[in-house]
C-alpha cells in the first residue's frame, strides 16, 4: 500500500518524467518523448490516478501522430490501446483508436481504418450513449466509409452508413422494438394496429433520408449518398407496402382507398430507387455488387406485386428496369438471371395469385417474415 508521503514523492517523479518528456517533443524527439510519458503514465497507473491516465494517452497519441513513419506510428498506437484496452479505459481506448484509424485511413488501409472507427464509436455508446451520440454516429458513418473502398467489406460498410444515419436520426433502437411489436400484432391479426405501426416506420426512413444530406457530403461521397438515398427509398416504400398488405389482409373495405394510396405512392419510390440503383450500375461492366443486382431486381418484382395487389398497371416492372441497359450486356444478362427478375416475369404472365408458391421459396427481405402470414388471405 502507497502511503501519502510515497504517493507525493511519486507525483513528483511523474511530474519530472513528462517535463523531460515536453521538452524532447519541442525538439522533435518524438520515439524518446513517448517513452517518458509512458513511464509516467505507469506511476498513475500505479498510483490509480486514472483521470491523468487519459491526458498522457491523448498527448502520446497526439506526438504518435506526427511521426512520418506511419508505420511506426501505428505499431505504438497499438500497442498503447492493447494496454488501455485490458485496463478498460474505453473512453481512452476510443480517442487513441480515432487517431489510429486517421493514420491508417492516410496510408489507405481501409478495413484497419474502418475497424478502428467502428471499435471507436462501440466504445463511446458504451461509455455513455446520450452524451456520445453524434461522435459515436459519425464514427460508425466514417467507418462504414472506409468500408465501402475495401473489396472485401463493401457491404458491411453499406449496412454502418444504415445504422449510422439511422442512429443520428434516434431511429436504431426505436426501430427494432417497433418493428418487432408490428410482427406480434400482425401474427395475432391485429392487421390494422400492426399497418399503424409500418406506416410509422416508414415515416422514420422518411425523416432519416430527409437527413442524409446534413451527413454525407454528396460532392465528395457520390456513390455512397447514391446508395444511401437508394437505400433509404427502399425501406419507405418497402414498409409502406407492409401496411398496405396489412390493410388489405384486414379486409376492411373502409381501408380500400388508403391501401390505394400507400400503393402507388410505393410504387413511386421503388420507380426512384430503381433510376437511382440504375446510375450507379450502368458504368460498370463487371464485378456488379451482388447485393445491389438482388437489390434493385427485388424492387422490381415488388413493383409487380404492388401492382397485381391494387389492379393498377401503370408500368411494365421488367421493362422500366431494363430501359436503357440493353447496350450493357453484362449487367443485362446478371439482372435476367435473379429469381426476382424471373417471378415479376410470371407475373407479368399469369397474374400474381398464380405466382404465389414461387414468391413463397424466395426470400423476401423484411417481408420474410410475414410472407406466410398475409399471403394466405390473398389466394
Amino acid at each position: 500500500m502507497i502511503n501519502n508521503y510515497d504517493r507525493e514523492d511519486k507525483e513528483i517523479e511523474a511530474i519530472q518524467l513528462i517535463d523531460k518528456a515536453e521538452n524532447l517533443a519541442d525538439n522533435n524527439e518524438g520515439e524518446e518523448a513517448i517513452n517518458f510519458y509512458e513511464k509516467a503514465a505507469q506511476i498513475y497507473l500505479d498510483l490509480g490516478s486514472y483521470i491523468k491516465l487519459d491526458e498522457l494517452y491523448v498527448r502520446i497519441a497526439q506526438i504518435i501522430s506526427q511521426f512520418k513513419n506511419n508505420i511506426q506510428a501505428t505499431y505504438r498506437l497499438k500497442s498503447i490501446i492493447r494496454k488501455t484496452e485490458e485496463l478498460k479505459l474505453y473512453e481512452v481506448s476510443a480517442k487513441l483508436l480515432i487517431q489510429l484509424g486517421n493514420i491508417s485511413y492516410k496510408m489507405r488501409d481501409w478495413e484497419t481504418a474502418g475497424e478502428c472507427w467502428q471499435r471507436s464509436s462501440d466504445y463511446l455508446n458504451e461509455v455513455d450513449p446520450e452524451e456520445y451520440v453524434n461522435l459515436s454516429s459519425m464514427l460508425l458513418l466514417k467507418a462504414g466509409q472506409s468500408f465501402e473502398r475495401s473489396p472485401i467489406k463493401k457491404d458491411l460498410g453499406k449496412n454502418l452508413i444504415i445504422r449510422a444515419v439511422m442512429k443520428i436520426n434516434k431511429f436504431d433502437e426505436l426501430y427494432e422494438k417497433e418493428e418487432s411489436s408490428a410482427l406480434n400484432m400482425l401474427s395475432r391479426k391485429e392487421f390494422e394496429d400492426s399497418a399503424k405501426i409500418f406506416k410509422n416506420i416508414a415515416a422514420n426512413f422518411k425523416k432519416a433520408l430527409d437527413n442524409l444530406g446534413d451527413l454525407i457530403d454528396e460532392e465528395k461521397s457520390k456513390d455512397t449518398m447514391l446508395n444511401a438515398k437508394a437505400r433509404f427509398i427502399h425501406f419507405i416504400a418497402e414498409y409502406q407496402t407492409v401496411a398496405a398488405l396489412c390493410l388489405r389482409a384486414s379486409e376492411n373495405r373502409e381501408y380500400n382507398e388508403q391501401i390505394k394510396t400507400l400503393s402507388i405512392n410505393s410504387l413511386q419510390q421503388f420507380k426512384q430507387s430503381i433510376s437511382l440503383l440504375k446510375s450507379y450500375l450502368l458504368p460498370q461492366t463487371r464485378d456488379f455488387d451482388h447485393e445491389i443486382i438482388l437489390r434493385i431486381t427485388f424492387d422490381t418484382m415488388l413493383i409487380a406485386i404492388i401492382q397485381g395487389m391494387v389492379g393498377i398497371s401503370q408500368v411494365n416492372p421488367n421493362e422500366y428496369l431494363l430501359e436503357s441497359i440493353q447496350k450493357n450486356k453484362a449487367l443485362f444478362k446478371k439482372l435476367k438471371n435473379t429469381p426476382y427478375f424471373k417471378i415479376t416475369e410470371r407475373i407479368e404472365k399469369v397474374g400474381i395469385r398464380e405466382v404465389f408458391d414461387e414468391i413463397q421459396k424466395v426470400h423476401l427481405g423484411h417481408f420474410e417474415n410475414i410472407k406466410n402470414t398475409l399471403l394466405e388471405y390473398f389466394k
